[in-house]
């Protein structure tokens, strides 16, 4: 599973040819979620308040870059990395 970026302690991860609708995959800790992208939105997992809020603003601030890396995965199995929360 490559990780295409990490802040905070929070590790963001996709898929190559994963299951619609597409989404990211984040670990912090023990914890686990799972994001869709359009809209950003927790999908499934759970996150500790303050996580689920830095995360939730990366993926804001970089669904146009998510939605890239998820077709070029898909497509040429290729991705970007994203650049963390700053």
């Amino acid at each position: 599973m490559p990780e295409v970026s990490r802040f905070s302690g929070i590790v963001v991860t996709m898929y190559f040819n994963d299951h619609d609708p597409p989404h990211f995959h984040v670990r912090y800790g023990e914890y686990r979620a799972t994001v869709c992208l359009d809209p950003i939105q927790l999908e499934q997992g759970e996150l500790p308040g303050r996580v689920l809020s830095l995360v939730m603003e990366w993926g804001q601030a970089h669904r146009a870059e998510l939605q890239r890396n998820w077709t070029r995965m898909a497509i040429e199995g290729s991705f970007d990395l994203i650049p963390p929360l700053v």
